[in-house]
């Protein structure tokens, strides 16, 4: 065969595998055996090796890479991934229903695109929870080029050997476009009965569950053994699509006859549509819902039907049919606004309680945990149980000895729902909150209007070590190899007493001390010197101050570099920090929107401490900066900051994300509808309605070259 032949032989064997893979992995309906496929892999593997000039990053045989990997590298996601928050019943879910109800009430949309669309702005989409891994899928013109796991939302760990084995994962898309989405990979049950029957057989231990198998499959570091375990997958959102350099999330110009079958995705059904066209493997069970009584009645027959599925299925995902809506209620720092997780039932088991014992935490509030017979639920042994305070153990009449029921929802710890009192035998034994803390000694005091009781020192061994627990953690200055343990050692040897002395440490600090070889030393330092630099939303948040989650540090964080209460606090380094934040009043926090009285409160009362005024010189002395929205153009910016933009039509010069960005960083606001608090329309091509509106409005008109101008 010469190279011709060979090249119309491989065009070929490609295109039926792929047509088989997409039959039996993606559609269910095989039409042919493994024998059969696995033949012409194997007739198309040889040809590849005899030509390999011929083979293509997409074909068959690059579903299983050759060499295990050294270690898995990290990669910060395109777009920030989120995680729905949870709802556990029929209250909360009306709760949410409410609270959607009166954000879209609060909001205004496109007149044009209510009146011409199919659906209610209240309408939902409900979706299996697949009780899976979640992977985060690049493609680069239609083909695959790199796979993550979501990590901490912001970066993940590359896993692109081990998803390219998933079968149900097109290589190659139906159509040539970039794009980021989103969805799950899963064991089946019946896969993981195969998998535990072999590992007995080989003496090893065996998978508590599907979910653990998947995520432990994936976190192979030689893709043969992922390839081994016949992964599947679900794909359920688009982050983001380019064709023809128009960027934005599930935007596109179509400019061809293979494109023009591609429209825009107005609705979260669409969008689930438009995956199956691109070849995606998408869950046939998903249902529109008009209101919660629908949501309800879908719910309570997946409750009863979910173990039947050969997938784990642990909920069910409500999402607002609308995109418009969808975009225009957005995200608090760490969820939709416009979706929820509503979790089945936590799996209880029971359990007896050995005794009591309390923590302390970085606010210094003393919580009790119940010590249990271990015992499992929900897939893993548990041998622990948060009591949270005084006046639950009080509701519960909880004591040591009792036989309790425990409940666990997803990767939250396990509590105490229920005492079964029956079962007492009069030699239980009633616990009470200590007097004095049991790390330091010192007095404990109730707060008034507090549930928490509180140790009174300041500068408890127990707090400090949460402190910097917290401070080091992924979600603050995320220092790679600063565990719980090593926090402890370096308290315990004196080389540190607070978050700011990390960053003075040295090499020598650390060889003599057990775990620290050369290179550990070594490796640490570095990752110290490394966290320096950090977004400021991490930053405030690594603080560890009350009542500022990582919600409230984003809210600040995107006002940081505007005016605060017509005074120009350009806050870019840790300096402006140190001078303008202890004379912000609660008052002017609370002109944030998003910010309430007691992060307020809080704030108010953090920055007017001198020693987290002295710890924070500290940091800036060693070298902390954080990032902070570029803000070129001084004066022209002050001009800008607070007003309002709208974008319609198509622009030549930025894509949609571009020109979003740079109003953003100016201290403008961008807004998905026209109303009469719209400072600027600013029109492209083919402008819509939104330029219509804008004229009925008098809203001001400016093109892309006068919009380009602003920013010069």
């Amino acid at each position: 065969m010469d190279k011709t032949q060979a090249k119309n032989r491989i065009e070929k064997l490609s295109e039926e595998i792929n047509r088989q893979r997409y039959e039996y992995h993606v559609l269910d309906k095989p039409d042919v055996t493994d024998e059969i496929y696995d033949s012409l892999a194997a007739e198309l593997r040889a040809l590849e090796e005899e030509f390999p000039e011929l083979r293509s990053v997409d074909s068959p045989t690059q579903r299983i890479g050759g060499v295990p990997l050294k270690k898995f590298q990290k990669v910060k996601h395109m777009v920030r991934q989120w995680s729905f928050d949870d709802v556990f019943g029929a209250v909360e879910l009306q709760k949410w229903d409410e609270k959607v109800g009166r954000m879209v009430e609060k909001s205004e949309f496109d007149s044009e695109s209510e009146s011409n669309s199919d659906f209610s702005v209240v309408d939902y989409v409900c979706e299996i929870k697949i009780d899976g891994l979640k992977i985060i899928l690049t493609y680069e013109n239609g083909i695959f080029v790199s796979g993550a796991t979501r990590g901490d939302g912001v970066i993940g760990e590359d896993v692109s050997e081990n998803l390219k084995t998933i079968r149900s994962i097109p290589l190659k898309l139906n159509y040539p476009i970039d794009c980021v989405v989103v969805g799950e990979c899963w064991l089946g049950k019946s896969e993981l009965a195969r998998i535990n029957a072999d590992r007995i057989a080989k003496g090893e231990v065996v998978f508590a569950n599907s979910r653990n198998a998947a995520a432990g499959s994936i976190r192979q570091l030689d893709p043969k053994i992922a390839a081994s375990r016949k992964l599947n997958s679900f794909i359920y959102d688009i982050d983001y699509i380019e064709v023809k350099s128009q960027k934005s999330k599930v935007e596109s110009v179509i400019q061809n006859s293979k494109l023009a079958e591609i429209q825009i995705p107005k609705t979260q059904l669409e969008e689930l549509g438009l995956l199956k066209k691109l070849g995606f493997k998408v869950n046939p069970e998903h249902k529109l819902c008009k209101n919660v009584a629908e949501i309800q009645a879908y719910y309570d027959i997946w409750k009863d039907k979910k173990d039947k599925q050969d997938y784990g299925i642990d909920g069910v995902v409500v999402k607002i049919n609308s995109a418009e809506i969808q975009e225009k209620l957005g995200y608090t720092g760490k969820s939709p606004r416009w979706g929820v997780a509503y979790k089945f039932p936590a799996e209880r088991v029971t359990t007896v309680v050995e005794g009591i014992q309390v923590q302390v935490g970085r606010t210094g509030a003393l919580t009790p945990v119940a010590h249990l017979k271990p015992v499992l639920v929900a897939g893993s042994t548990v041998s622990r149980a948060t009591l949270h305070n005084e006046d639950e153990i009080e509701r519960l009449d909880i004591r040591i000895g009792d036989t309790v029921v425990i409940q666990k929802a997803g990767d939250v710890i396990p509590e105490v729902v229920e005492v079964l009192k029956s079962l007492r035998t009069g030699r239980e034994k009633k616990f009470h909150m200590p007097t004095v803390c049991p790390i330091c000694g010192s007095v404990t005091a109730r707060k008034v209007g507090e549930a928490a009781t509180y140790c009174t020192n300041a500068k408890c061994f127990a707090v400090e070590i949460e402190k910097i627990i917290h401070f080091v953690s992924k979600k603050g200055f995320n220092i790679d190899g600063f565990g719980e343990k090593i926090v402890e050692q370096l308290m315990n040897e004196g080389l540190i007493t607070n978050a700011a002395e990390i960053f003075e440490l040295k090499r020598g600090d650390l060889a003599p001390l057990e775990r620290f070889a050369d290179k550990s030393a070594d490796n640490l330092i570095e990752a110290i010197v490394q966290s320096k630099k950090i977004e400021f939303e991490k930053f405030l948040f690594a603080l560890g101050i009350r009542f500022v989650g990582e919600e409230t540090a984003v809210l600040v964080a995107n006002k940081i570099s505007n005016e605060i209460k017509n005074q120009k606090y350009k806050i870019k380094t840790l300096r402006d920090v140190i001078e303008y934040f202890p004379k912000i009043t609660i008052e002017t926090w609370r002109e944030i929107k998003g910010i309430g009285e007691k992060s307020a409160e809080s704030l108010v009362n953090w920055f007017s401490d001198a020693e987290n005024i002295k710890l924070l010189e500290k940091m800036d002395e060693a070298g902390v900066e954080f990032i902070v929205p570029k803000t070129e153009g001084r004066e022209l910016n002050a001009r800008l900051v607070g007003t309002t933009f709208v974008l319609t039509g198509e622009l030549k010069n930025f894509t949609r994300d571009e020109a979003k960005g740079m109003i953003r960083k100016a201290g403008g606001e961008v807004s998905s509808s026209v109303s009469r608090r719209t400072d600027y329309v600013v029109t492209g091509a083919k402008p819509g309605s939104k330029h219509k509106k804008a004229l009925e409005l008098g809203v001001e008109i400016i093109q892309e070259e006068e919009f380009k101008k602003m920013f010069l």
